[in-house]
């Protein structure tokens, strides 16, 4: 909105020129989004408290999480109106990437809400069957790949980290694996959101990463130099992940340790679907699993627990998610989340490493 009101007076007044720079935007929309969080999070707060949207506690969980019981949940609400809003006035609207970026952020918080919404106001505390919410998400996902594969022409390859020639030609199957991209992003971030700042933390340090390598992959001369594929306008993507790691920040102060208020299924879910479309237009899809490694990691360990269990009787880990396991073994909440974070960290660096590494 900012970006075509005030530009298009650069003519007249040259200083409004900077709006035409998306590194300029991206600062500009990523302040508005902490700003906006730290505002208007106390209010959003009090109305969650006021409307006694408490997080119930599971009994089999650790005994230290019992105390959180009631602490105001659905705060995920105050991370998309962070994305949305500065993404809406400093980005370039006429930019399909933008709009495909949004909109699958926006329904995947829809499925979140609706989740929470069953667990928390209606007291059911299964919220949407799994099977109902796959379809939802899967549905979605569809919306999207058949928006970046169709309406962008986007070459339906799947780009290899450390091998510049590499490259498969998904065909059609580009589309069904854009979906397991996006719902299985989406899900990876859903269960690793179990711990005061847990997901908030690595969402941001990914979304700083693909901020980087949307700006290189949509620049033709900087993509041309480190070798990566050139995405036509993937560079203004780098304002909606300013918005995206910028609303994790914003939202950490209220979400850290001792958390004053829990993201939900309605932020878990977009955020994770966010990485996930981000990864699929600017082609690195494979550095999203390493850049992501914590919700890799997290999902494996569900994954390994429910097989063991089932074809063992036996489980893998104490508990899972793999968090819920070094708790039981007797680290502190803080000691698991600020070791995730630091995983997290440098995982990031690797990834960034990898665009000299072809």
């Amino acid at each position: 909105m900012l970006y075509h009101l005030l530009y298009p007076l650069h003519t007249h007044y040259s200083f409004l020129n900077v709006f035409k720079y998306i590194s300029f935007r991206t600062f500009g929309a990523s302040i508005t989004s902490v700003l906006l969080c730290m505002l208007v999070g106390p209010s959003f707060i009090r109305l969650l408290q006021k409307k006694q949207i408490g997080q119930s506690i599971r009994d089999d969980g650790p005994k230290s999480h019992l105390i959180k019981k009631g602490t105001p949940t659905m705060g995920g609400g105050l991370i998309l109106l962070a994305i949305v809003i500065p993404t809406l006035f400093w980005a370039d609207l006429t930019n399909k990437n933008i709009w495909i970026a949004l909109v699958t952020t926006g329904i995947f918080g829809l499925i979140g809400y609706l989740d929470d919404y069953k667990k928390v106001i209606l007291k059911n505390s299964k919220g949407i069957s799994g099977k109902t919410k796959l379809v939802l998400q899967g549905l979605t996902a569809l919306g999207a790949a058949y928006a970046i594969y169709v309406l962008r022409d986007t070459p339906a390859v799947l780009k290899f980290p450390f091998f510049k020639g590499w490259a498969l030609d998904l065909g059609w199957m580009f589309i069904p694996f854009t979906v397991f991209v996006i719902v299985g992003a989406s899900n990876a971030v859903n269960l690793t959101d179990g711990l005061d700042g847990l997901a908030a933390g690595p969402v941001m340090t990914c979304a700083t990463t693909f901020l980087i390598l949307a700006y290189c992959a949509g620049h033709v001369k900087i993509a041309e130099y480190l070798q990566i594929p050139y995405i036509p306008g993937s560079g203004e993507l780098s304002i909606f992940l300013g918005t995206v790691a910028a609303s994790c920040l914003g939202f950490l102060w209220f979400n850290t340790y001792p958390a004053q208020v829990f993201m939900g299924d309605v932020g878990s879910l977009p955020l994770g679907a966010a990485l996930g479309v981000v990864s699929v237009i600017t082609k690195n899809e494979i550095l999203l699993a390493l850049c992501g490694g914590i919700f890799v990691l997290e999902a494996l360990s569900v994954m390994a627990q429910v097989v063991s269990f089932k074809l063992t009787g036996k489980r893998v880990f104490r508990m899972a998610p793999i968090h819920h396991h070094f708790e039981l073994k007797g680290w502190s909440e803080p000691k698991v989340i600020v070791r995730f974070w630091i995983l997290s960290i440098l995982l990031a660096l690797f990834t960034l490493s990898t665009l000299k590494l072809r």
